[in-house]
């Protein structure tokens, strides 16, 4: 079942839709030059941890732009775990692999892999089910 709000086109909606897609592009990202720097042994980089700030931010801006949504519209997504899927499990993960990285000695890059992992199917499935193709 789609957003209702989605049908009548307004520009909040279209930019959490567009957001969404950047949001599973940035984790399934981060995924891939996590596991690809531990397969090669090699640090990740400064670029690494840039892309990281950048995807919370772009999260957060999403979780932001849900709100405004929800204030808007109230509750249209259905399932109700498009909520969860899209906002509260991402964050989660995210603060519990911030808290286990910072007691790494080294490759403290692979715990956001794994982060990057589970969120890209989390928020993956957040896109779906608020397009409704889920």
């Amino acid at each position: 079942m789609n957003f209702p709000a989605w049908e009548h086109g307004p520009a909040v909606t279209e930019v959490h839709k567009v957001i969404g897609f950047l949001v599973v592009g940035g984790f399934a990202a981060l995924m891939l030059w996590g596991f690809g720097a531990r397969l090669l042994k090699r640090d990740p980089g400064a670029w690494f941890w840039r892309l990281l700030a950048a995807e919370q931010v772009v999260l957060g801006i999403q979780v932001v732009a849900g709100i405004v949504l929800l204030a808007i519209h109230g509750f249209g997504a259905r399932p109700w775990l498009h909520y969860l899927y899209g906002s509260v499990f991402p964050i989660t993960v995210l603060v519990i692999t911030h808290l286990f990285a910072r007691d790494l000695e080294r490759d403290q890059h692979v715990p956001f892999a794994v982060a990057g992992l589970i969120c890209f199917g989390l928020t993956a499935r957040a896109l779906m089910t608020g397009l409704g193709i889920g």
